[in-house]
């Protein structure tokens, strides 16, 4: 029998009376006879920082980079105790500006030292921190500063801006704006202006250490944070937190850990660059200070991750999987440039150490001198160090997490997991190949199952077993905050329906192969998940993304397709053409080449007939580079795409029609 990931504890029924079918409940291995005990000493986040920094006060936590006469210096680090000392200053701070215990504090900046102060603060006074989006506009940190009533706000320096931006209405209601670094002067005469007291960090920090407070710790049942989620569209959703919430996915990881031979120690460095707002990162972070790690900051443009990496020399990396895209084309554009008798023998070795690693050899011992010849320089790329990569945000494409798995020398694997259930909802294993396309199996404090979803013909009790997936559990979150009737919405019988489709493998592992808002029904009453279609048409080298795009009311689909630079004009020096870039974004031959080059790509992927895109539209720029295309985790958000695009679309569909004349 296969090796099993996960234990079945109660069997699955049909659904009678017109309520859907639900399929059994599954447990992570180490829940089976029910949850572990949680960590008594472990009640707060506060008690995570505050143990670490008794535990380890003079190791590095957090590491930035600071402009040396135009390039980027070297790390620079501050101590836990450090660390400790500012975050009772600042803590101190807000209590004697009469800001009261439960109230709400902003944080809207990049992810820096400062943000982790502001945080650590919030939870060493009971107040609770609300992350401001810093990838989207003045609308949404307008909405969320009245939605969740913020007293008070710490902002990076270049985001004061925003925030006193005259569209920012809800700005008034603020009682204090600390700033990062410091204000510039009309920007302090402004909030002063508008009533608000503003201050530097340093004048911050100060007036706290002349007015010490004791601290007002919080409880397991108190709010942490509020989490807004910006969602595909619509309003943000407020995801309200606990510190029991952050505490048991804390303990749930150390557990987890504890199964393998590689263990976390003190040396371990993180590069945080995903949103601390968001998450995922803030959860891994969290977890670095539990054990005294060290977490480096990127010094803020994704576009040069690569040079802080090479810097930073990280042992762990976390990402979406447009980063980790990113990394695996440059390995490929790397493997263009060498003679293809070299390319040859990392082929030969790309496909030797596979073979070993699918029939059971750990990633480490499967071919030790591939690893030697040729994949040494794939881990260098990365800084040299890195132990672990850990996709989240959305599914992986297969063929790149194969490729990592095999070219990284690291372990490899995916979780899934959304805010409100604080992150980790089901978390894969290292070194196993069942896994490959997979996110792992139910998370330590996590009850999982599937529910029928009948207008989608997904049944749990089929074979295989396809539903919604449905979680419950000690790390779900409280509700959203203020919006009931959406809660009500989502949680059904203690159960939280995340709106993902998921598919459960015979060994006890999930897989995700659908969503239920983005499934469209073509006109002839094809179902077609777009989602799943990007993922795996972005692999195609001449895409540097793309959006598809399908109507109920046509039989066909489009896309929006930003062409790779470099694939493009290579293209174009092949065939001939000498123009600008936006005129070869143009150029009808190039997008007959790009449809057939995914043509090949769907032939290759076996998708369906109707799954082909049958049209295209060029798009010079990238969506990240347009303002409000992206979510803060680079999800498509697709009103706004449709909103953008929709001219080319009808135009498009017409002379689809116009042709078949």
């Amino acid at each position: 029998m296969d090796k099993q990931f996960a234990v079945k504890v109660e069997d699955g029924r049909k659904g009678v009376d017109g309520e859907p079918s639900v399929g059994p409940i599954y447990r992570n291995l180490l829940a089976k006879d029910g949850f572990p005990p949680l960590d008594a000493d472990l009640k707060t986040t506060w008690d995570v920082f505050r143990n670490s920094v008794e535990k380890y006060p003079n190791n590095k936590m957090l590491g930035w980079r600071e402009l040396v006469d135009g390039s980027w210096g070297p790390y620079i680090w501050k101590t836990y105790k450090t660390v400790y000392e500012e975050v009772l200053h600042a803590a101190s701070a807000i209590r004697a500006s009469g800001i009261g215990a439960g109230c709400k504090v902003g944080i809207y900046g990049s992810n820096c030292p400062q943000w982790i102060v502001a945080m650590e603060a919030c939870n060493a006074q009971s107040y609770i921190s609300v992350p401001l989006y810093d990838t989207l506009g003045p609308g949404a940190v307008n909405f969320i500063l009245d939605h969740a009533e913020v007293d008070i706000v710490f902002v990076q320096d270049k985001k004061v801006k925003e925030l006193l931006n005259p569209e920012c209405t809800h700005t008034q209601r603020l009682k204090l704006i600390v700033c990062f670094t410091s204000m510039k002067e009309e920007e302090k005469e402004k909030a002063d202006s508008m009533g608000i007291k503003s201050y530097s960090w340093s004048e911050f920090l100060h007036m706290g250490s002349k007015n010490p407070s004791d601290l007002q710790t919080p409880k397991a049942s108190d709010i942490c944070t509020i989490m807004y989620t910006s969602g595909t569209s619509g309003d943000p959703k407020g995801v309200i937190l606990t510190h029991e919430n952050t505490t048991t996915n804390i303990r749930g990881v150390d557990l987890f850990m504890e199964q393998f031979e590689d263990k976390m120690t003190v040396d371990d460095v993180y590069l945080s660059f995903l949103p601390l707002a968001h998450i995922l990162d803030r959860i891994i972070e969290e977890y670095f200070f539990r054990n005294g790690a060290s977490v480096g900051f990127y010094h803020g443009n994704i576009n040069e991750l690569r040079e802080d990496m090479m810097e930073l020399k990280p042992t762990f990396l976390a990402g979406v999987p447009r980063v980790l895209e990113r990394i695996h084309e440059g390995v490929l554009k790397g493997l263009e440039e060498v003679n293809p008798r070299r390319r040859k023998i990392f082929n030969i070795l790309y496909n030797y150490k596979l073979r070993w690693m699918k029939a059971g050899y750990k990633q480490k011992y499967a071919s030790p001198l591939a690893d030697l010849l040729a994949f040494r320089k794939v881990k260098n790329r990365l800084g040299g160090r890195i132990r672990l990569i850990v996709s989240g945000g959305a599914p992986l494409s297969r063929e790149v997490e194969e490729f990592l798995r095999v070219t990284s020398c690291a372990f490899v694997l995916q979780g899934y997991g959304m805010t409100e259930t604080c992150g980790l909802a089901t978390l894969g294993f290292p070194d196993e190949m069942s896994m490959l396309g997979a996110v792992g199996s139910p998370f330590v404090y996590t009850d999982m199952r599937l529910e029928e979803v009948p207008e989608m013909d997904y049944d749990p009790l089929a074979d295989p077993p396809r539903g919604e997936i449905c979680l419950r559990g000690k790390t779900s979150f409280a509700g959203y905050y203020k919006n009931p009737e959406l809660t009500n919405e989502v949680m059904q019988d203690g159960w939280f329906h995340t709106g993902d489709i998921g598919e459960m493998q015979p060994n006890g592992v999930l897989v995700i192969i659908d969503r239920k808002k983005h499934l469209i029904k073509l006109s002839q009453g094809e179902y077609i998940a777009l989602e799943y279609l990007e993922k795996v048409y972005g692999i195609t080298p001449i895409v540097e993304d793309i959006w598809v795009y399908g109507d109920s009311f046509k039989s066909s689909l489009i896309a929006v397709v930003v062409p790779n630079k470099e694939q493009a004009e290579k293209w174009a020096l092949q065939n001939g053409f000498k123009v600008s870039w936006s005129e070869l974004c143009k150029l009808r031959q190039l997008q007959d080449y790009i449809i057939s080059e995914l043509k090949s790509t769907a032939q290759r992927n076996k998708l369906r007939g109707f799954e082909h895109i049958k049209g295209i539209i060029t798009e010079e720029r990238t969506f990240e580079e347009e303002k409000d295309l992206l979510t803060a985790t680079l999800k498509k958000r697709r009103d706004k795409l449709m909103n953008r695009y929709k001219v080319g679309i009808d135009d498009l569909y017409k002379s689809f029609t116009v042709n078949k004349r």
